[in-house]
């Protein structure tokens, strides 16, 4: 049976998962939305440098998008990898 600590280092990092993604991703949409917004704005100023602020474009939505994959990441080691739930485990079998 689990003991009270072990279960709250379950909540706690089912709790720290959804956090990571939810911040995560909406932190990622909210800076692509304003980085097309700008880039839109440099290319109606600037059409001659379209296809060079196009490209540099898809380079910084690539990187931002890297942002949400490791709150991903985080996300599912905290779910299925979670270093502190075997220290619980263990700890409440060496208690027992």
């Amino acid at each position: 049976m689990l003991d009270p600590s072990s279960t709250s280092i379950a909540v706690v990092s089912i709790a720290t998962a959804g956090f990571t993604i939810a911040i995560g991703g909406i932190a990622v949409e909210v800076a692509e939305g304003m980085a097309v917004k700008q880039a839109l704005a440099s290319m109606t100023q600037q059409p001659d440098e379209a296809d060079n602020i196009r490209s540099t474009l898809f380079v910084s939505i690539a990187m931002l998008e890297t942002v949400a994959i490791y709150c991903l990441l985080i996300a599912m080691i905290l779910l299925f990898a979670n270093p502190f739930w075997s220290a619980a485990l263990t700890a409440a079998g060496a208690g027992a």
